[in-house]
């Protein structure tokens, strides 16, 4: 999840970190988001809200408007939505759990296939992400992503000759990825049961998966049939 959307550009820290990965353009390529796909967010955040003393009402799938305070029951408005965002990756980061299955699916794929995690975490915060994915077997390059991911996917497309493929919870990240990078098999997955019934597949997605051995057999499945 993420609290605002923007254009398809690139930022320049953006790009920075694009530059600096040792990627091979001859081998696959998947790129994985983290919150919802990789890590629990809604979990985790569910429980430092209550720790803070509000709650999320996951009335629609977005932050603003579902963070109610716990006291009167009321939205919190949108200033108070981010600040409470922002301390929550400041002090958690490194606490939120995995979803069933990424590390186990990433290392088979691993095998066949560049990881690349793409994650909207705030860039102060990509260190501390960096160590979560290691504690959990994923040790694999991070690259902090602001707005929208079709930039940085462009970005990585123009340079690879294998396929790649693509991972993220937010259907305008889909849309975005489809827009500049159309040659990106991208896939839908919602990892919290909840936000599922609140959102169908993206209308951009080649397809919607929602646990990693899915998602593993997939992948596998398209690489075989392409010669990899």
């Amino acid at each position: 999840m993420e609290l605002k959307l923007e254009d398809d550009s690139l930022h320049d820290d953006v790009l920075a970190q694009l530059e600096a990965l040792p990627l091979a353009p001859e081998r696959p390529l998947i790129v994985s988001d983290a919150d919802e796909v990789i890590f629990a967010f809604v979990r985790s955040l569910e429980g430092f809200l209550l720790d803070n003393g509000h709650f999320l009402d996951l009335q629609s799938f977005a932050l603003s408007g579902n963070i109610r305070d716990s006291t009167s029951g009321e939205p919190v408005s949108a200033e108070l939505v981010k600040a409470l965002i922002g301390a929550f990756f400041d002090q958690r980061t490194e606490q939120i759990e995995p979803v069933d299955g990424a590390a186990d699916a990433l290392a088979v794929l691993s095998k066949r296939a560049q990881i690349l995690v793409l994650s909207n975490v705030p860039l102060d915060r990509r260190t501390a992400r960096r160590r979560a994915l290691v504690k959990h077997g994923m040790d694999y390059p991070l690259v902090a992503n602001i707005g929208r991911k079709g930039g940085a996917m462009a970005y990585l497309m123009a340079r690879q000759k294998a396929p790649v493929f693509f991972l993220d919870d937010i259907p305008h990240n889909i849309a975005s990825v489809a827009r500049v990078a159309a040659a990106v098999t991208r896939l839908h997955f919602i990892a919290d049961h909840r936000l599922r019934d609140l959102l169908g597949a993206a209308e951009d997605a080649d397809a919607r998966i929602d646990d990693w051995p899915g998602v593993r057999r997939f992948i596998e499945t398209r690489l075989s049939e392409q010669g990899y």
